[in-house]
């Protein structure tokens, strides 16, 4: 794989909702991207069963082997999600649960960014912060700046056509998606030298 190839990256979207703000905010992403990156959703996590061990003895559901396999061949995974009572969603730590269950662990060494829609003023904020928290357990490396968090998203997305209108925010977005990137080829040339 070369180091400043194209890169390759896929979307989880914590939100199930049709009319989702984050779903818009997903489904802006790939014409945000640089030229040199494609950005494709990885479908919906509203399929995985809530997560039991004993499910598991069973055989780790084929939805969430499929989702597993597609984390591990994308260069990065960008998260997409509402924050729901000051966290994250449950459907999106439900899928996380399944996910850091296979082997190998999809997330590990994964690079992650993150990204939040809220008709709020803080844009999701406390849900990323979960995230973090949640990915330090799983080795990831969650991406830092620069950050989005969409506030007041109801009024930067258009209701009709469900499309992100608003220009700061998709030059926000764009910002993210170039430095997250460069990033990724950092940490592939730092993989390269060891």
């Amino acid at each position: 794989m070369s180091i400043d190839g194209p890169l390759h990256f896929v979307v989880l979207l914590g939100s199930l909702r049709r009319g989702s703000l984050n779903g818009a905010l997903a489904r802006a992403l790939p014409a945000l991207a640089p030229a040199d990156m494609t950005v494709e959703p990885l479908g919906s996590i509203g399929g995985f069963p809530i997560y039991d061990g004993d499910v598991e003895a069973q055989g780790i559901p084929a939805p969430v082997v499929a989702m597993g396999e597609a984390i591990r061949k994308a260069d990065g995974v960008v998260v997409v999600t509402p924050e729901y009572n000051y966290s994250i969603p449950g459907g999106v730590k439900n899928a996380i649960d399944w996910l850091s269950r296979l082997k190998p662990q999809p997330f590990l060494d994964k690079p992650i960014a993150l990204e939040s829609a809220s008709v709020g003023m803080l844009g999701g904020a406390r849900a990323q912060y979960h995230l973090r928290q949640t990915f330090v357990m799983l080795e990831a490396r969650v991406f830092n700046k620069p950050e989005v968090f969409v506030t007041q998203a109801h009024t930067k997305i258009d209701a009709k056509t469900g499309e992100l209108t608003d220009a700061p925010t998709r030059e926000i977005i764009a910002q993210q998606l170039k430095a997250f990137a460069a990033f990724v080829r950092a940490h592939r040339r730092g993989a390269a030298t060891t």
